[in-house]
């Protein structure tokens, strides 16, 4: 059986959250980069205008560790079709 994957989330509000987004989103990349994390899953979103996020996707096993060490706002399961 395949192991879930939990998408740690970032949440960015105000006119500068988009640009905050990516801007957190290239430093999720450079995390998976410096931890040689495989696969990694990143990305930004906006929600509307004013919210936008940015995500990290990683195995359920590893999701304690990565929240402890990465601080996100909240997290949910992932599901690829997102």
């Amino acid at each position: 059986m395949k192991e879930r994957e939990i998408k740690l989330i970032w949440d960015f509000r105000g006119e500068a959250a988009h640009k905050t987004a990516l801007h957190h989103k290239l430093h999720l990349n450079e995390y998976c980069e410096s931890e040689q994390l495989e696969n990694c899953i990143t990305g930004s979103q906006d929600i509307n205008e004013m919210h936008s996020i940015a995500f990290l996707v990683v195995k359920e096993s590893k999701m304690i560790a990565m929240r402890d060490a990465l601080k996100p706002h909240r997290g949910e399961v992932y599901t690829s079709s997102e």
